[in-house]
């Protein structure tokens, strides 16, 4: 099904010709969570988001679908029990996306260490059950010094005492939005990237009836008519409820910033994602994460004041985890010329949840008479002896020395908030990436009855747990076998086996799409025929206006091609001033607009200053 830019001309159109059911604010994972759900459902959704398809923050996780093992140090079952389906839910629906990659966890002694051997193994053990990992290939072990050693010899030996290996996932953060944005078209859902609300437009008794917008690409101004209108713009989403003219606004957002650096693997190896303390005592874990046949490595939290458009990497971010690194990695020698790309985002946390996850969500300290009684019953729930309610009794009395205050009600999940304005704006903010199904969730039984209640409309809900994503018709218990099957057809059709895996990975169940291609376009000058039928098909399905969108966001060339990149930029450039029929001033500013993305990510600013 077209997905294009003509298709984003002619839902501009929509949007304004028509009332919708459901506006929705923002296309990073929260909004593109909240439409697929909706459209599946027969809600006549919009969705507007001001730049590319998760651009603002959700391309740039630490893309990992992780378990959250970190809250077991504080015993924080429910969140991890949260956290591991909700994870599980995710592998279910976008099979082709997060892949199961298990995490080395290395046991250091030393002051604030999150885990001991004796606490990791605890602490798994749970994790295990929780996630209800039963196959052999991804339960959980505890390794020597000298067998993490053996496996990882670049890690610093002194004071290592070992470590723990548990299930862990890796994911395509910017893949999973596209393919939800995709699958919400694909349900008949009107959404258009570059149209940014500027404004919410207000009847006679002051509720919310749609918003102004701007298409950023023309410059036009238009209105969007919508019975319900729901903020999902992240980091941005005081700013939005700023456009209803509150006397007394309270800002609800707390962003911070995390940063990742991407250095050739050969530079720094490591066989599998590996997590650490920071070594700092700053309560901080450090991951790093092999891709690609490159590594990368973040990340940091600290709070952010800044443009949200365009965080940056800053010398102070790069000192500090280039001193983490090289503290665990002595061998490596990192130094900032061996960064090959980078990436910068916000974190959209609630400003009353306390600390990042990242941090652990809690920086107080188990008392010894709760930490007897956790290991007791965890020792009688493994013998048996207990039920798992039981367990879960005694982890919510656990005693904190600085525990945070309870979440409020409205919370669809940990650290998210649902909130309803005065006007009837309603805004769907925080969370972590794992949890946006079911943050949209909680968002659309509120939604569907509000136009059962005010519109009298009647929508069956869908168990968005089985709404598989655009691509991810694949079962999730067969995934390895059904991409080879479709890579069969790429290599069938004259494509190396290596291209062909990587379309197949990339796309999931649209990958037969991608290869029908062949013989209907031809390989583009500088380019193979790989890449020419991956760009068309981005171009054609996928919304793809600029080279950075496709560069950076359909494909993952800057960060982890880097290498190859100058060997294909020019023909990506070029075969797009050809689809669009770019003039030369239109080109010659896309040329511009992704070398200068290209010498963010390479960091050239700090490396001539360093010179």
């Amino acid at each position: 099904m077209t997905f294009s830019a003509t298709t984003r001309q002619q839902n501009i159109e929509r949007l304004q010709n028509e009332t919708l059911d459901l506006l929705i604010i923002g296309g990073g994972i929260t909004g593109a969570g909240v439409a697929i759900q909706a459209s599946a459902m027969g809600i006549k959704t919009g969705l507007i988001e001001m730049q590319d398809f998760a651009e603002g923050t959700s391309s740039r996780s630490t893309k990992l679908v992780h378990g959250g093992i970190r809250y077991l140090k504080t015993f924080d079952v429910e969140v991890v029990s949260d956290t591991v389906k909700e994870r599980a839910v995710v592998q279910h629906i976008a099979p082709h996306i997060p892949t199961p990659d298990p995490m080395l966890l290395p046991i250091y002694d030393e002051p604030g260490a999150t885990f001991d051997m004796f606490s990791v193994k605890v602490a798994m053990d749970l994790y295990d059950k929780l996630a209800n990992v039963t196959d052999p290939k991804f339960t959980n072990y505890t390794l020597s010094k000298k067998e993490v050693l053996q496996r990882e010899p670049q890690l610093r030996s002194e004071n290592l005492k070992g470590g723990g290996v548990y299930l862990d996932f890796r994911n395509n953060d910017a893949r999973l939005v596209i393919e939800n944005i995709k699958k919400a078209h694909e349900n008949g859902g009107v959404l258009a990237s570059h149209v940014k609300a500027i404004g919410l437009i207000h009847d006679d008794n002051n509720q919310v009836i749609g918003v102004k917008a701007k298409d950023m690409k023309t410059g036009k101004t238009f209105s969007i008519r919508a019975h319900i209108v729901i903020n999902t713009t992240g980091p941005w989403s005081d700013q939005i409820r700023k456009l209803n003219g509150e006397s007394e606004f309270k800002p609800q957002m707390r962003p911070t910033k995390g940063i990742h650096l991407v250095v050739d693997a050969k530079k720094l190896t490591v066989p599998q994602p590996t997590y650490f303390d920071s070594g700092d005592q700053d309560g901080r874990m450090i991951f790093v994460v092999p891709r690609e046949n490159k590594t990368y490595f973040g990340t940091t939290d600290t709070d952010y004041h800044g443009d949200f458009q365009h965080p940056t990497v800053t010398q102070e971010d790069v000192d500090y985890l280039l001193g983490i690194i090289n503290n665990r990695f002595p061998s490596a020698r990192i130094t900032l010329d061996d960064v090959e790309s980078s990436w910068a985002g916000l974190r959209p946390l609630i400003a009353s949840n306390g600390s990042s996850d990242y941090n652990g969500g809690n920086s107080g300290k188990i008392t010894d008479k709760s930490f007897k009684k956790v290991i007791d019953i965890v020792d009688q729930y493994e013998n048996q002896k207990v039920s798992r309610e039981d367990v879960e009794a005694v982890l919510k009395d656990v005693e904190s020395s600085l525990s945070e205050g309870k979440l409020n009600p409205s919370s669809v999940s940990r650290g998210s908030s649902l909130t309803i304005a005065p006007d009837g704006l309603l805004t769907l903010a925080g969370g972590k990436l794992t949890d946006y199904r079911k943050m949209a969730a909680g968002a659309l039984a509120l939604i569907n009855k509000f136009l059962h209640d005010k519109f009298d409309q009647n929508h069956i809900p869908v168990d968005s747990k089985k709404l598989p994503v655009s691509g991810g018709d694949i079962d999730p218990n067969n995934v390895e076998a059904t991409i080879d099957f479709y890579a069969k057809q790429g290599t069938d059709n004259g494509l190396s086996k290596k291209d062909a895996l990587q379309i197949a990975h990339l796309y999931g169940s649209n990958a037969a799409r991608v290869f029908s291609l062949i013989g209907k376009v031809e390989a583009a000058p500088g380019l193979n025929l790989a890449e020419s039928i991956s760009l068309r098909y981005s171009l054609d399905e996928e919304m793809t206006l600029t080279p950075v969108d496709y560069l950076l966001r359909r494909t993952n060339h800057i960060l982890f091609m880097r290498d190859t990149l100058d060997d294909i930029k020019d023909g990506v450039i070029n075969e797009m001033a050809r689809y669009f029929n770019w003039d030369s001033a239109t080109k010659q500013a896309e040329t511009e607009k992704l070398a200068k993305t290209v010498a963010e990510s390479d960091l050239t600013a700090l490396k001539n200053n360093n010179k």
